[in-house]
């Protein structure tokens, strides 16, 4: 359960989002060299009814214009990981196999077998919908389901080139401290130094 000091975490970073889309410097992605602009949006684990909910209702929101700075109207753009997974894996035509493939191989002969399949570059490349628009974000959310076939430092390191123009917010229920990824705040997802906490 979630302390009152998460929760409250929690709300400014909801509030921290949403100020982001009204501002015409984020949208743009400026200000961060040629880097993609990458931003976690840490929470913890047990908040994730409350997270989801939030996501849903600010991707609606960009829809309907809420968003946006000037002429650009914030474009809210989701996409869920575990979705992008069964997505790849059905592109592949081996989606009806998996289950059977885990009771022949077991799980760590279908992680590796779907590893092999579903790798970050095929991520990034079922993620783009290029060409972007001004005013586009790309939320990533999922991070927890697809894990452990994907960790979200291996797609985010094949994403620099093809999200340039883009600002990238990665929902992650765990701890981001600046180099490292810490899953649930206890699983160790990868180390990861060019992201930028949210608030």
């Amino acid at each position: 359960m979630a302390t009152p000091m998460q929760k409250e975490d929690f709300a400014r970073r909801c509030k921290s989002l949403v100020s982001k889309l009204n501002d015409a410097d984020f949208l743009a992605n400026k200000g961060l060299g040629n880097e993609a602009g990458i931003f976690t949006f840490c929470y913890d684990p047990t908040l994730e009814p409350a997270a989801r909910d939030f996501f849903r209702r600010v991707v609606s929101d960009s829809r309907s214009g809420k968003y946006g700075s000037g002429d650009v109207r914030a474009n809210v753009v989701e996409r869920n990981l575990y979705d992008v997974l069964l997505s790849i894996a059905e592109s592949k035509r081996v989606l009806d196999r998996l289950p059977g493939q885990e009771k022949k191989r077991g799980s760590e002969g279908l992680l590796k077998q779907v590893q092999r399949i579903a790798t970050p570059e095929a991520y990034v490349e079922a993620i783009d919908w290029s060409p972007h628009s001004p005013g586009d974000v790309l939320l990533i959310t999922g991070v927890g389901e697809a894990f452990p076939f994907v960790r979200v430092h291996n797609v985010l390191n094949n994403m620099q080139s093809a999200f340039r123009d883009v600002p990238v917010v990665v929902a992650y229920p765990g701890t981001f401290d600046g180099g490292s990824l810490s899953l649930y705040g206890k699983l160790k997802d990868g180390n990861y130094y060019r992201a930028f906490d949210l608030i």
